[in-house]
């Protein structure tokens, strides 16, 4: 079998990605995880969901990711696990927490590296949005009712601090092409637009995965 279908979605600040994601969701009659997903993972590892909120997409230089990894593949009751900086122990819990809702049902899931915690689910769709500038700083003015300039430094500051996120944890590039199944600019097409390509997409990937003997 394929599985549920689990859609991802990165996306440069700006860009409308979770408003795409909330919307795709809905088309799909299917839940969107995005701050949700933070929620879920403090209960299901018991550490303090205020924790999460803090560390939330957040890169770190203080362990090396291969420990990390060879961590989360002995188990949590390590001495290694225990002795882990908190920041470590929130992406297991999140990374641990995706595989489990790709194994329980289809929904949207927002950054938090979802496409890489999901790389070897064959029924995953993983889409990177992006836009022009003038858009996304636009978006972000209306959003967090900021000028020009606010919205430009928060678009600035948030991108770098998701791109360091995402290539720390993960083997891939945040935002290349090669990274994704497919990119989209919520600018070329809009946000109705980019949740229509989406869906036609993975209905076409589900197609062509039955081809592929996943049944």
């Amino acid at each position: 079998m394929m599985g549920n279908l689990v859609i991802t979605i990165g996306r440069e600040c700006g860009s409308a990605g979770r408003l795409i994601g909330q919307k795709l969701a809905a088309d799909l009659g299917v839940k969107c995880y995005d701050k949700e997903l933070l929620t879920l993972a403090a209960k299901n590892s018991g550490l303090c969901e205020e924790l999460f909120k803090t560390h939330d997409e957040k890169p770190t230089s203080s362990f090396l990711y291969s420990l990390v990894m060879d961590t989360y593949s002995l188990g949590y009751n390590t001495s290694a696990y225990m002795d882990m900086p908190i920041n470590h122990k929130i992406f297991l819990a999140q990374f641990d927490t995706i595989k489990k809702l790709a194994e329980e049902e289809s929904c949207v899931i927002v950054g938090r590296c979802a496409d890489y915690a999901l790389a070897d689910y064959p029924n995953t769709v993983s889409v990177f949005i992006c836009g022009d500038e003038e858009d996304k700083i636009h978006h972000l003015m209306e959003r967090h009712n900021v000028d020009e300039a606010k919205a430009k430094d928060i678009m600035i500051k948030t991108d770098k601090r998701r791109a360091s996120y995402y290539n720390y944890y993960s083997s891939k590039r945040w935002g290349s092409c090669k990274s994704y199944d497919m990119c989209i600019s919520s600018s070329a097409v809009g946000y109705d637009g980019a949740v229509d390509i989406i869906k036609e997409f993975a209905k076409k990937k589900q197609e062509f995965l039955k081809t592929k003997n996943y049944k």
